[in-house]
């Protein structure tokens, strides 16, 4: 969990720290197109929906990412990273879906760089789902219970706060969000 923790953030399990070697594939995987760091960093992201839901059944929601961000890179890394833990999950036995249902309202600028306070305000009312989709109308492939959110890094926990919002006002509880990496906020390093 970042510390603060936002209002609104759902319990956060991440698989790393944003350092290192997982800071170097994340980064690789994409920015620089190394799709195939998707399988590793896809497992990480598996287990650690796993620790973090127990042995129930879970609907992964993975967060949109920005159009630009798309196009630049050519592929939407966050949702190819919850398409392939389900199916890490499914081949484990276990009941999961992907629901594609959030989306963005409007354009939002790149968060790298900004403040815990500037990150805020760039998602204020940033996403929301879809037009004509809820969890409840989609195709569970028998899976239920309840939502994860997934992104790649959580840093301050803003994006996520957003996304469980918009989830949240159409009725659907947010309970969990996993992530490949968090990054450890500059003065949580004094403390630990």
């Amino acid at each position: 969990m970042p510390v603060p923790s936002p209002p609104g953030l759902p319990e956060c399990w991440s698989a790393a720290e944003y350092t290192g070697a997982a800071r170097r594939a994340i980064i690789a995987y994409k920015e620089r197109g190394r799709t195939a760091l998707a399988h590793p960093l896809a497992g990480a992201l598996a287990l650690t929906i796993a620790t973090a839901a127990g042995e129930r059944p879970v609907t992964l929601v993975p967060v949109p990412s920005a159009r630009s961000a798309l196009r630049r890179r050519g592929h939407d890394p966050v949702t190819r990273l919850a398409d392939l833990a389900a199916g890490y999950l499914r081949a484990a036995g276990w009941p999961v879906s992907v629901e594609k249902i959030l989306t963005q309202r409007r354009r939002i600028a790149d968060q790298a760089g900004l403040s815990s306070l500037q990150r805020a305000a760039n998602l204020s009312w940033a996403f929301t789902v879809a037009p004509g989709r809820n969890v409840s109308q989609s195709d569970h492939r028998g899976a239920s219970g309840p939502i994860v959110l997934v992104d790649d890094i959580v840093t301050t926990g803003a994006t996520l706060v957003e996304a469980a919002r918009a989830l949240r006002e159409t009725g659907v509880p947010v309970p969990l969000a996993a992530t490949v990496a968090a990054t450890r906020r500059r003065d949580q390093n004094k403390r630990s």
